[in-house]
């Protein structure tokens, strides 16, 4: 089986440096042994002008059939000749897919040491793999790669014999994709593509094939139309599994828009961006704008209330100038991927002592929310049902009372700008409501002249002249003691005891 990655370069912007990205040189032949057979790696092609690097994949029928694997859909005996006559050695698979996570291990990571800002350039990029296996045909192919950033998704069925056309075309094609993409981004589509598109894959499934898949998926398989579909036969429709997994993407997809899925909407409209980069997500612009405000407060000891998938918490993480860092979320899922998206099992004795995830409900106070510089509620408020924000107003002002308090929510008026969003819909299922600025004025006020606070408003993203920006962020600052005597209404406190360790998720 065979693939090739083919791009072009510039006198200042060489084509070799596919090289480097790749980790192997264009002027040797790299052989690496698999399980099932051999990997050969080399360039038949490199100058500064057009690289190419090809791998092949010699596979063993006999080493795959001996290694337990020669049996047939279902867990059935394949005859005795199909066991060593089959596709294996020639058509890309998962075997192939396999190949592809080992050789080029720390490209598909994204790393490269010599030369660390070529991960992040995108490539003018060629990939070829002149025989696909594809249950689902052409069509299949086009739905698997067509959202992904590729200008051109070719899928050319190849017949079943070309002396006989009229036997009619394969379950086989010739893939071309082309496009400017991120080379560890084109790697991980294909580490899981390929095993999708062949639907038969070669190991056994265990639970942390649904890690593989988070890992492989993260940055674009959770906004994938066909998510679902990929995750079941990627998990070789392992029912349990696969849920897991459509969970987790959910959870991946909610953090991530935050209460928007059309932030790519949001770049488009955009007239005043240079088409020819890649416009800031809302998403990033609002983590922007907390940092930005954290500092402008000199907060060190940061709450993070609502943490979600924990992408704020990431870059918290990566600032030293926030010494204590606390996430906090109700869902537990929600915390176990935040742990494995910071991940705590590795972190330096250092780091981990920076940060601490925590379970627990904003409706009710928390003694361990206490003593901190400032607390971050970053698109959470528009979760909750109106008549329990009292509840949190307290629980946060009230009782933990940080010396800064950041609120973001999503501005109303701007949903007018959402091309794809019909009239009188909020930006998220969940969503219990979406505020005016003046609505969220309103709410905000109050808030802080019961609590001791003043407050001030920023605007996060491009400021419409018309209906104001896309969200709207309410900056708090502790003034003096709380006035409030008693708390309206006096919420249930929260006595547990049982706090995680540090760097744990509860």
């Amino acid at each position: 089986m065979f693939l090739t990655i083919t791009t072009t370069g510039t006198a200042e912007n060489p084509a070799t440096d596919l090289g480097f990205l790749l980790h192997k040189h264009p002027d040797r032949v790299r052989v690496e042994s698999q399980s099932h057979g051999t990997a050969h790696v080399f360039y038949p092609e490199a100058t500064a002008e057009r690289c190419t690097a090809a791998l092949m994949l010699e596979v063993d029928p006999v080493a795959l059939v001996r290694r337990g694997r020669g049996k047939g859909r279902g867990g059935a005996p394949d005859a005795a000749i199909a066991q060593y006559v089959n596709d294996r050695p020639y058509a890309a698979s998962s075997l192939l897919a396999v190949a592809l996570g080992g050789v080029f291990r720390t490209a598909l990571k994204g790393r490269c040491a010599l030369r660390p800002e070529l991960p992040e350039r995108a490539l003018p990029l060629r990939i070829e793999i002149p025989v696909l296996p594809a249950r689902g045909g052409a069509a299949l192919v086009h739905r698997l790669f067509g959202p992904l950033g590729w200008e051109q998704v070719s899928a050319e069925p190849l017949p079943l014999d070309e002396r006989f056309p009229e036997w009619g075309e394969s379950r086989y094609v010739r893939l071309v994709l082309e496009g400017e993409l991120r080379l560890a981004d084109a790697l991980r589509q294909l580490y899981v593509l390929l095993p999708v598109l062949d639907d038969a894959k070669h190991y056994w499934i265990s639970p942390d094939e649904v890690d593989k898949l988070m890992r492989a998926g993260d940055g674009w398989l959770a906004a994938h139309p066909e998510h679902a579909l990929i995750s079941s036969r990627y998990l070789a429709r392992h029912k349990r599994l696969t849920q897991n997994a459509i969970e987790r993407l959910e959870l991946v997809r909610l953090a991530e828009s935050d209460g928007s899925e059309v932030e790519e909407i949001d770049n488009a409209v955009d007239e005043h961006a240079d088409t020819q980069e890649r416009p800031v997500p809302l998403a990033a612009r609002r983590r922007e704008a907390i940092l930005a405000a954290l500092k402008a407060a000199g907060a060190a000891r940061v709450l993070d209330l609502g943490c979600g998938q924990g992408q704020l918490l990431q870059a918290l993480l990566g600032d030293v100038s926030f010494t204590r860092i606390v996430g906090m979320d109700v869902s537990v899922r929600a915390l176990q991927i935040a742990a494995r998206r910071l991940r705590l099992e590795r972190l330096g004795e250092r780091q981990s002592a920076r940060i601490t995830l925590l379970q627990g409900s904003l409706a009710y106070t928390d003694k361990r929310l206490a003593g901190y510089d400032a607390a971050v509620l970053s698109e959470v408020i528009e979760h909750l049902d109106p008549e329990r924000l009292p509840a949190l107003e307290y629980a946060v002002f009230g009782a933990a009372r940080p010396g800064t308090v950041l609120v973001t929510t999503p501005n109303v008026e701007y949903n007018v700008r959402w091309e794809t969003l019909p009239a009188g819909h909020v930006r998220h299922d969940d969503h219990r409501f979406e505020w005016t600025r003046e609505e969220f004025r309103a709410w905000a006020e109050p808030v802080a002249q019961r609590h001791g606070y003043t407050v001030a408003y920023v605007p996060v993203g491009d400021d419409d002249p018309e209906v104001g920006p896309p969200t709207q962020m309410a900056v708090f600052t502790r003034t003096g003691p709380d006035p409030t005597a008693t708390p309206t209404p006096t919420p249930t406190e929260n006595t547990t005891t049982d706090t995680p360790k540090e760097g744990e998720a509860a």
